[in-house]
């Protein structure tokens, strides 16, 4: 086995290049993983850009996907050759007030990937078992690396939503969130609509199963969702508090926005909007590891699939800016030598 192994780091914010890292063995309660994929996610931007105190250098990547090369001491549930995948919330600590309540997600001493600790823009990673994520053998890693953070998300909003089967559901945003919100939310039962800018989106969010699609560019959303009779959950994917505020009015009363795309610009509503019709703001943002399963094995059931572009683990930084630009159409995902010759199915 190589002494070293190839990763992309970051000596500081922007500052991408390509290393040979030594080969540690996992300590207690970690694994270390053979990675064969990493998607590259908008949230890769708070390592790219240094958002987050972070200790230099760092190896960027949280929807990592590959097999478990060696245990550390105390591992228990895994074994070694078994896939794995990694997310952005990188392990509980399992004696935290939030963990002994059963709110994994909120744990007081959880690390973030690729942000606290290595993530997985790289051909080896070594992660905690408590963040682990079993990947269902129908999936291929490259096509379960983007539900891991994208998916979980999307997921984890509509199912733990007020939403129930033939209820009204609205997706706000077909990126590289709402391609696959739209697309569980078909599976899940709702009536799917999907908004946008533009009318050549369209046909792609007919095509994912919405059932309705709004033009957010040449009528008023909230109007629209009203003909429909109200949306029970409008899950905003889209970043940017205008975006909430648009369609707030369309929910019916008792309905709920949930917003999964992070951004700088504050939500604004109205008191009048809020309170007479009971409605409700909320934010989501991801799932447990038990929710990660329940993700893929309902990927896996239902073909739900994100739209992937791969390329080779050394295109990283182009990779990771075609994303950013808004030019990833909809998710790029990074393969290491250990998964070439993967293709999406």
């Amino acid at each position: 086995m190589n002494a070293t192994y190839k990763a992309i780091e970051l000596s500081g914010p922007g500052k991408f290049s390509e290393v040979r890292k030594p080969l540690l063995d996992p300590g207690p309660n970690q694994v270390r993983i053979r990675v064969e994929a990493c998607g590259v996610c908008h949230s890769d931007s708070a390592t790219v850009e240094g958002l987050f105190p972070i200790e230099w250098p760092r190896v960027p990547g949280h929807e990592v996907v590959g097999r478990i090369d060696a245990l550390g001491s105390g591992v228990q549930g895994w074994a070694v050759g078994q896939r794995v995948g990694v997310g952005f919330l990188g392990g509980f600590c399992g004696y935290c007030e939030f963990c002994r309540n059963g709110d994994l997600v909120n744990c007081r001493n959880q690390e973030y990937t690729g942000i606290h600790h290595d993530g997985g823009y790289a051909e080896m990673m070594i992660a905690k078992a408590s963040g682990l994520v079993s990947i269902p053998d129908d999936l291929s890693s490259v096509d379960a690396a983007p539900l891991l953070c994208a998916g979980i998300t999307t997921f984890s909003a509509l199912r733990n939503s007020p939403a129930r089967a033939g209820d009204v559901v609205a997706v706000l945003g077909i990126g590289g969130l709402g391609h696959l919100g739209v697309q569980y939310a078909r599976h899940m039962g709702f009536e799917v609509v999907a908004i946008a800018r533009g009318a050549d989106t369209a046909e792609l969010a007919k095509k994912l199963g919405a059932h309705h699609y709004i033009d957010s560019s040449a009528a008023d959303p909230a109007a629209e969702l009203q003909a429909l009779g109200g949306a029970q959950v409008i899950l905003i994917t889209a970043s940017g508090g205008k975006t909430v505020a648009a369609t707030f009015k369309g929910l019916r009363p008792g309905g709920v926005s949930i917003s999964v795309g992070v951004g700088p610009e504050p939500i604004e509503v109205t008191g009048m909007d809020l309170i007479f019709a009971e409605r409700k703001v909320a934010g989501s943002l991801t799932g447990n590891p038990a929710t990660g399963d329940a993700t893929l094995r309902f990927s896996a059931l239902s073909g739900v699939s994100p739209m992937i572009e791969t390329v080779a683990l050394d295109q990283a930084a182009a990779a990771y800016a075609k994303m950013m630009a808004g030019k990833a159409r909809f998710r790029m995902v990074l393969v290491t030598k250990n998964g070439a010759g993967q293709s999406a199915r």
